[in-house]
């Protein structure tokens, strides 16, 4: 690996866009759960049943935290663009993932 490519703010540009393309395969799925509700109430009972599996709440905890650190990181740009803030990118990286996560954590604590 370069060593451009192991510096905080290459990883959170990543990560920003790894984030955001998991949340634009996750789209047409949210569209189909809302397809389902307007097909009736039965159908969105059947989908409801579907979600409550271990495996549908782990990938439910993956989309909010990759929500949560894109929205983070997406703010960490706007303080570079618009306020001219440059240090401790290291620290930022950081604090948004660590956010990001902690976003992930309390809805899988919450949705249990």
């Amino acid at each position: 690996m370069r060593a451009t490519h192991r510096r905080p703010g290459f990883i959170a540009a990543m990560l920003h866009r790894l984030s955001g393309i998991a949340l634009a395969l996750f789209l047409p799925l949210h569209f189909l759960a809302l397809g389902s509700a307007l097909k009736g109430a039965s159908e969105f009972e059947r989908f409801l049943k579907f979600t409550a599996t271990p495996l549908i709440k782990i990938a439910e905890f993956g989309i909010v935290t990759a929500l949560a650190i894109h929205m983070t990181l997406g703010l960490r740009i706007l303080a570079i663009e618009f306020l001219d803030f440059r240090e401790h990118t290291a620290t930022v990286v950081s604090v948004c993932l660590a956010a990001g996560f902690g976003v992930g954590l309390a809805f899988l604590l919450n949705a249990g």
